[in-house]
């Protein structure tokens, strides 16, 4: 009989992440599945997936660092390749297999280079799978909410004369399909993590460097990750355009593309029941 896990969540002491395990033990032949969130947001945005995922396996929830509950250290080091490295040592450091990355935007961003560095340091067999869902991968037009972040006195300003909440609002309503279908609770999910000095400065570091200086190599490195992968994407996604999941799902030796209908950037909120379908799809298709 499979035993469950207890959940259990807090800053890891080791590393500037806050992580929450629920699920399965981290046994021999249990998938372990690592979700990585986006920028300005936290493993909140994956509380539609995580129920299914814990009943298949060891669920490893990441607030990165600087985002939601994990340690925000004024070291300037914000990077997707600084964040990448944290998970690759987490994924090293804990004897993680039969890994999938499950990455959302920046999160996305984040496996990519994660994925990269475990092949680079021989560790390459760790890795199952890869979820990327509106991934960044290439260069692109930043979105509003990230262009506006690289502006730190305005975006103080914004966030201290509104507050975080009608910022938050705000935001969230530019990047999905439906702007009306905003919820008290996202709003709230999304903002409280924001308020205080040093989740300012981070939030404001990490959109600084959100483009790795690397960027051209990076990406022509990609068909170096040979493992099963879902692009899942809206089709309506005004931050991060479909034309990156079709080049990325091309760059990609063994990915496949699935597109949401009336879905903006946040598929799994915005189309809980079909997002979750189609990853499940996923999953029992690579066993």
């Amino acid at each position: 009989m499979i035993q469950p896990l207890p959940t259990c969540a807090g800053v890891d002491p080791e590393l500037p992440l806050w992580l929450e395990r629920l699920g399965r033990a981290p046994t021999p032949g249990t998938d372990t599945f690592v979700l990585l969130h986006a920028f300005g947001g936290s493993a909140f945005s994956f509380r539609t997936w995580t129920s299914y995922l814990a009943r298949r396996g060891h669920v490893v929830l990441v607030d990165m660092k600087g985002f939601g509950r994990a340690p925000k250290p004024d070291d300037d080091r914000y990077g997707p390749g600084e964040l990448g490295e944290l998970v690759t040592r987490l994924v090293v450091r804990d004897g993680m297999e039969r890994v999938t990355l499950v990455g959302h935007s920046l999160g996305g961003g984040v496996a990519l280079l994660t994925a990269l560095a475990l092949r680079d340091a021989g560790e390459a067999g760790r890795l199952r799978r890869m979820v990327l869902v509106a991934g960044a991968a290439y260069m692109q037009p930043l979105p509003p909410f990230v262009a506006l972040a690289r502006h730190p006195r305005f975006t103080r300003t914004l966030l201290r004369v509104l507050g975080p909440r009608i910022v938050v609002a705000q935001a969230l309503r530019a990047i999905v399909f439906d702007r009306t279908g905003i919820t008290a609770e996202q709003i709230r999910g999304y903002a409280e993590p924001m308020r205080g000095a040093d989740a300012e400065r981070a939030l404001l570091s990490a959109a600084l460097q959100i483009v790795p200086p690397d960027l051209e190599a990076l990406t022509g490195r990609y068909p170096e990750i040979d493992v099963p992968t879902l692009v899942l994407w809206g089709r309506h996604d005004p931050a991060v355009p479909l034309w990156v999941g079709r080049r990325l799902t091309s760059a990609l030796p063994r990915a496949t593309l699935h597109i949401l209908e009336r879905c903006g950037h946040l598929p799994a909120e915005e189309r809980p029941a079909e997002s979750l379908a189609a990853l499940a799809d996923f999953l029992e298709r690579t066993p």
